[in-house]
């Protein structure tokens, strides 16, 4: 035997390093780039978004760079026990070389939050047991070692040829969290073992797993039983990571979904006795009940068994925003000018909001602060928005036992426009009775407040949230917007806030250049139409 038949084949552990991404210091906005490559500085970004960039563009930088996958080496996570080696039954031994398998490829394997890209020279088994790998490239086959085993040359079985895998461009890897959990797929060298023969392992069909939910910081397993339960968790985690990305909140769908997760939670428990599963399922369920108490607080309504927090008018949050649509109509489609026929035309569209007509008394125009409420209606009738079965004088003296028929023949629905408002027979008379509260208010009449203080009071009741709180999320309400819909200058806001605040109406109430913030009185809660 020559020295080469006693050389040794050793082999060495394949490379790897780690890109990361580091906040600089606590409350700051700026981050850290470092690369475990002892050649590579590290930098310094503005922003997260920005360190990201460069950390991507540095780690493809060195796969450009540098050389290709070498097919003798082992794995690089074989010496600390990586745990997607397959493990024996009994107890706990190291790994060794022979748990690996496969051709030796290039993989990139990040966090799903994108802090930390790590390059690893591992088997392609290994790299297809990480959720998130992504190989860049496959080294070829390598040649199998001369026998010595005192065979003959001439008498040595013949080697089988090498299958070489097919190599990937290390050009444009993807590194991104959202990346799926399958690796790329790398065809797998046969191995020669004497006359016999088999299909290589790559023309093989693969069984491929189903990706893997995630709900709560937690991983559903794929062997989760029952089954219904690993749906469940896994819709649940999606419905979750929706709810997070509206625009604005929806306390009583949260409060489902908290409902949910909990009584799945608890499900997951049973079938696996962990004790952290049903401390998470108990927090959901408070969690869940905490959201839907605020969802009734927003609404105005009270938890079951209890009275309602406030006594309103209109009870539903329909007949808030059916509320909000009249006064919308009106500001959009007022025939005159000037905040008393604006009042006027509110009152009006109510009485006759469902088909077109109603009736009306003397009482009803006379019972509104106008100044000349006779002109003001024959001006209505003049410009053809009101139609009035007799003259305006007979109106104004009409008594409730007589009502004067009226018409609007804007709201008259037919069988081509059905008319701009949606509710029914029923609620029409509500919303008229709700707003005559408003505007007939005591202490509005004692103070003898005109209608540009009375159209204000109409504007605050359905623009502020379940607890009084001007504007959504009690974020106040914009000037222009209510000198809009009061026919009234910017200008003179200021006085009709003062004189609702005398009238009890606001408190804490604040005019600034763009807005109206406080909140309605407790004593005119009752009148209020929550935003929901």
């Amino acid at each position: 035997m020559g020295v080469e038949a006693h050389a040794t084949n050793e082999r060495v552990t394949g490379r790897r390093w780690t890109v990361r991404l580091d906040p600089v210091g606590r409350g700051r906005a700026d981050v850290r780039v470092s690369c475990s490559r002892p050649a590579c500085a590290a930098q310094v970004l503005s922003s997260a978004a920005a360190g990201r960039t460069a950390a991507i563009a540095h780690l493809k930088a060195h796969l450009r760079a540098g050389p290709a996958p070498r097919p003798s080496v082992h794995c690089a996570c074989r010496a600390e026990e990586c745990h997607t080696h397959i493990r024996p039954a009994g107890p706990r031994e190291r790994p060794v070389p022979w748990r690996c398998g496969g051709a030796v490829v290039l993989a990139v394997i990040t966090d799903r939050e994108g802090r930390w890209w790590q390059v690893m020279e591992c088997c392609s088994r290994c790299a297809a047991a990480h959720p998130t790998a992504k190989v860049v490239a496959t080294a070829p086959a390598a040649e199998a070692p001369a026998r010595n085993d005192g065979l003959r040359a001439d008498t040595a079985a013949p080697a089988a040829p090498a299958v070489h895998a097919p190599t990937f461009s290390a050009i444009s890897p993807h590194f991104s969290h959202s990346a799926t959990a399958t690796a790329t797929g790398t065809a797998v060298p046969q191995q020669a073992s004497g006359p016999r023969t088999s299909a290589p392992r790559s023309a093989r069909p693969t069984r491929k797993r189903p990706p893997r939910g995630r709900i709560a910081q937690r991983l559903v397993p794929h062997d989760l039983r029952p089954v219904t339960l690993r749906d469940e968790l896994t819709e649940l985690g999606e419905l979750f990571r929706a709810y997070q990305a509206r625009t604005e909140p929806d306390l009583a769908m949260l409060a489902d979904l908290h409902a949910r997760k909990a009584e799945a939670f608890h499900a997951w428990a049973e079938a696996t006795a962990d004790t952290g599963l049903r401390l998470d399922a108990q927090r959901a369920e408070q969690a869940a009940a905490t959201a839907r108490l605020q969802h009734l607080h927003r609404i105005g309504q009270a938890p079951d068994g209890e009275g309602p927090a406030v006594v309103r008018l209109l009870t539903a949050p329909a007949q808030w925003n059916h509320a909000r649509a009249v006064l919308a109509h009106v500001a959009e489609n007022a025939p005159l000018p000037g905040a008393e026929a604006r009042l006027l035309v509110v009152m009006v569209t109510l009485r006759t909001a469902q088909s077109g007509v109603g009736n009306l008394v003397g009482q009803d125009i006379k019972g509104l602060p106008l100044q000349d409420p006779e002109h003001l209606v024959g001006q209505l009738v003049e410009s053809g928005w009101l139609g009035i079965s007799g003259t305006v004088e007979e109106l104004i003296a009409s008594r409730p036992e007589s009502p004067t028929r009226i018409s609007v023949p804007s709201l008259t629905p037919d069988e081509d426009d059905p008319g701009p408002f949606t509710f029914g027979r029923k609620l029409r008379p509500k919303l008229s009775g709700w707003a005559q509260r408003v505007v007939g208010e005591k202490k509005l009449r004692k103070g003898k407040t005109g209608a540009d203080v009375r159209l204000l009071a109409l504007a605050l009741a359905t623009g502020s949230d379940g607890e009084g709180r001007l504007g959504p999320g009690g974020e106040g309400l914009g000037l222009d917007a209510l000198s809009s819909w009061c026919s009234v200058d910017p200008a003179d806001l200021p006085d009709l806030v003062d004189r609702l605040t005398a009238a009890d109406w606001l408190a804490e109430a604040d005019v600034t250049d763009t807005l109206l913030t406080g909140r309605l009185t407790e004593r005119v809660l009752p009148l209020g139409c929550p935003l929901t």
